[in-house]
Formats: structure tokens, sequence, C-alpha cells
């Protein structure tokens, strides 16, 4: 069971996405931005919501389309 961490913002969520992640922000629609990653072999892209809370379950799938390790997020919040 992994442990639970502290809820984090959906701007804080791509503020970390962006500096540390190489990801950009490509377009916004209403509360949710698209993010995008350029890569030699392929385009890594995902959607967060900008809420001011995100929820964990929410937070695991941004992560997962991102391609980004939960822990390794979790040492540049």
């Amino acid at each position: 069971m992994t442990p639970r961490h502290s809820p984090i913002s959906g701007r804080e969520c791509i503020k970390v996405l962006c500096n540390k992640f190489g990801f950009h922000a490509v377009r916004q629609k209403g509360s949710h931005v698209v993010l995008r990653k350029e890569t030699t072999n392929s385009v890594i892209g995902t959607v967060v919501p900008d809420h001011h809370e995100l929820k964990q379950g929410t937070l695991k799938g941004i992560l997962q389309l991102a391609l980004v390790d939960e822990e390794e997020f979790y040492t540049h919040v």
C-alpha cells in the first residue's frame, strides 16, 4: 500500500510537470490544461484539471498518462 500524500492543486501539478519533467502547456479549454512533452521516440501528453485540490485517483491518472513515477513526482512537490 502506497503512503497517502497531502493533496495538491492542479496549478501546482502543472508547475511540477512543466518545470521538472519537461512538459509544456499546449492549450486550455475551461479548467482543463493539456500538457505535452516531445521525446526523440514519441510524444507524451496528459490533461490536468485546474482545480483547487486534485483527488488522489485523478492525480494517479495524470501521472500515468505522463509516464511519471508517483514517488519521483512527490520528491519535487
